[in-house]
């Protein structure tokens, strides 16, 4: 197993937590997608695993060490980084100059930010092609992926990813997740929210449902592309 959260009570203030004793395992290599109506916790829990939030109850593990009280600039050094929902992308920086952003860990270490542009733009070759255009000029699917990109320079082991089809159009939705797809491929550990659910689902291994931020469902992949209508109308 990566990432375990048991029984994390979280929320933005401690008297009216939004989180209520979830439970959650991302296992190494694979896609774990949660899932759930708006307000159920979602983000809520990605920004709590992240340290954003601190959770007054339970733990997260990663490889079995304790996450609690790490902040959001220890993580990338523990091997994890967060794909925020909100948009990130510097519009008058170029390509190259929004992913050395993401490089910040390696700064003094020439040959390590080299080494991770050559990863980076091997996996990213429309980005190599643009990278001198401003980041503005691009796309939104296209930023979308430089925001994707910008995650893995410095080659962390799991990928946090909130919504990251928001606000695209359908076709730029199906962009974005055949990059995330590729990433798949390449093993990284993925932990996923996405209001987007048939289109999520299709990359998942296992899927978490959270409802009033608690457990609802959990299973593999397959029980769920069986029955995802069913549980959508619950929430309506």
């Amino acid at each position: 197993m990566t990432l375990e959260v048991k029984g994390v009570v979280a929320g933005y203030t401690k008297e009216v937590p939004i989180l209520h004793g979830v439970d959650l395992t991302a296992r190494e290599g694979l896609v774990t997608l949660i899932l759930g109506p708006n307000g159920a916790g979602k983000s809520t829990l990605l920004k709590t695993i992240y340290g954003y939030l601190p959770p007054s109850e339970g733990d997260i593990l990663y490889y079995g060490k304790s996450m609690k009280g790490l902040r959001p600039k220890d993580m990338l050094r523990e091997g994890i980084a967060y794909l925020l929902q909100d948009h990130s992308v510097f519009p008058n920086m170029t390509v190259h100059e929004n992913l050395q952003l993401g490089a910040w860990i390696f700064r003094g270490d020439k040959p390590a930010v080299k080494r991770a542009f050559e990863v980076v733009y091997g996996r990213f070759p429309r980005l190599k092609e643009k990278r001198g255009l401003a980041a503005g000029a691009l796309s939104g699917g296209e930023q979308r992926m430089l925001e994707i990109a910008r995650l893995t320079m410095t080659g962390p082991k799991t990928l946090l990813l909130d919504e990251p089809s928001v606000g695209l159009m359908p076709k730029l939705v199906d962009s974005i997740y055949e990059e995330i797809s590729k990433l798949k491929e390449e093993k990284f550990t993925i932990l996923i929210v996405d209001q987007n659910a048939k289109k999520s689902i299709e990359i998942a291994d296992y899927v978490y449902v959270l409802k009033l931020g608690e457990n609802s469902h959990q299973g593999p992949q397959a029980e769920f592309k069986e029955r995802l209508e069913d549980i959508i109308k619950e929430w309506l």
